[in-house]
């Protein structure tokens, strides 16, 4: 779903910037029934993140709504990013990665315990630079101790690059130079400013937003050089009226990234759910995670999908093809070619975090393991074979066992949504088993 342009403000990049603005596919082992996406949570921030050796690019999705020109962001970067390794980006790729990777529903039917009987299908199932800002357009002030380092107009954003001495005095020039900031923001910008850091500074330009016809902002995505696998959080905690999230993706060769500096864990996955689920996953994920992260006292990042791009099990989509990689960032690929497509060393993982300036008081900092084992959100509906208790020998047995699956199924959920578990098992239309008079009476003459 686009970042439309609406009346009103909000947040924007509360991940990796702060905002300026004011107040059907089958697949092997099941069908893949059901996704719950990143557009479910509200505000949530989205990042594609691609880590080779010191190389890092970032893209961001501009979820903003709100009068354009009041639209601006800063992010704080370790180099002067050249107009090359800046540039906008088709949303088409968030919507993609999202698909490729979000939680998801499979499901399974019994087979009639009265016929010897399998059956399983698979199929894997982007402008002129007329009003480039420069620096005599801008009020640079010496006693500010802000330098303008460069000015680029990409697409729809006017960019500069800015260095700073002072966060007291960065904060001034942004006001006199027309961004609206929250108050408190030199308390924020002062880390960054110690470790030397510069600051990316993106505005719409409006006449060339105009000429793009777009209703939304495309993705904003810049290259740079650090030793530091890191991405800035804190300063999205700025304008924050609660707890914020952040869906991240990031792409690398080995394997699986881990924060350094927070607890990463996986969300519990891989249980059998009731099926009346199907008709509202995204009300059931939703539960689950926001009561997964009360939990844990909103203090870590959960994972949410880890799989080599090659393939997938079960397919939410496809994966993506060499050029959809390259343009998030993904330059060792091989484009082109039906091979290529179809074997690509890449590994993606999803985070999934939400968090408040008191339990994420620092950054977050990365690592990309050795751990290539796949990983999914995945929950799974098993649907009982339509058979009478005296149809064959095995009917009886089979019926017990569904009996059995299914309460489990009610306190599963429950367990992992908070949901109470009466109302469930009104929903499955099932009972508490009853004990039979000769089992409670056993159980009455146990030592």
């Amino acid at each position: 779903m686009n970042a439309l342009i609406r009346p009103g403000f909000a947040r924007i990049l509360a991940a990796a910037a702060f905002t300026l603005s004011a107040p059907g596919a089958h697949a092997f082992c099941g069908f893949y029934v059901g996704k719950a996406d990143a557009n479910l949570f509200n505000d949530a921030s989205q990042v594609v993140m691609v880590r080779d050796g010191d190389r890092t690019t970032i893209t961001m999705r501009n979820q903003y709504e709100g009068d354009l020109k009041e639209f601006a962001m800063v992010v704080p970067v370790p180099e002067v990013l050249a107009e090359e390794s800046i540039k906008v980006v088709d949303d088409v790729l968030f919507q993609r990665i999202d698909a490729y990777s979000a939680p998801r529903l499979a499901e399974y039917y019994d087979a009639n315990p009265c016929h010897a009987l399998r059956e399983r299908k698979s199929m894997l199932g982007r402008l002129p630079q007329s009003l480039a800002m420069d620096a005599a357009q801008l009020k640079v002030e010496e006693d500010r101790g802000v330098t303008v380092e460069a000015t680029y107009t990409i697409g729809e954003y006017d960019v500069v690059i800015l260095s700073a001495k002072e966060s007291s005095g960065l904060e001034i020039w942004l006001r006199e130079n027309g961004y609206r900031i929250p108050e408190g923001a030199a308390q924020a910008l002062a880390p960054y400013i110690r470790q030397d850091l510069k600051f990316f500074v993106a505005k719409v330009n409006l006449a060339e937003q105009a000429k793009t016809g777009s209703t939304y902002l495309r993705p904003m995505q810049f290259s740079f050089h650090t030793e530091k696998f890191m991405l800035p959080i804190r300063l999205g905690m700025l304008n924050a009226r609660g707890p914020q999230d952040l869906v991240l993706w990031v792409l690398t060769r080995t394997g699986r990234v881990e924060a350094t500096n927070y607890r990463t864990i996986r969300l519990p996955a891989n249980m059998d759910i009731p099926t009346y689920v199907k008709g509202d996953f995204r009300t059931f994920y939703k539960a689950l995670f926001d009561t997964q992260a009360k939990r844990e006292d909103y203090r870590v990042l959960f994972t949410e999908y880890v799989w080599n791009m090659s393939w997938c099990d079960p397919c939410a989509a496809n994966p993506l093809t060499p050029a959809e990689l390259r343009g998030l960032g993904v330059d060792w690929v091989t484009a082109g070619g039906r091979r290529a497509a179809r074997a690509q060393p890449v590994m993606l993982t999803r985070l999934h975090v939400r968090y408040t300036a008191e339990t994420f008081p620092e950054d977050l900092v990365f690592q990309e393991t050795k751990d290539r084992a796949n990983y999914q959100a995945r929950y799974v509906l098993r649907h009982p074979a339509k058979v009478k208790p005296d149809a064959c020998p095995a009917a009886g047995p089979y019926l017990d066992g569904v009996a059995a699956r299914q309460e489990r199924e009610a306190k599963v959920l429950a367990t992992l949504t908070n949901w109470d578990v009466d109302e469930i098992r009104d929903r499955m239309g099932i009972t508490q088993r009853q004990r039979p008079w000769w089992e409670e009476w056993w159980v009455g003459m146990a030592p």
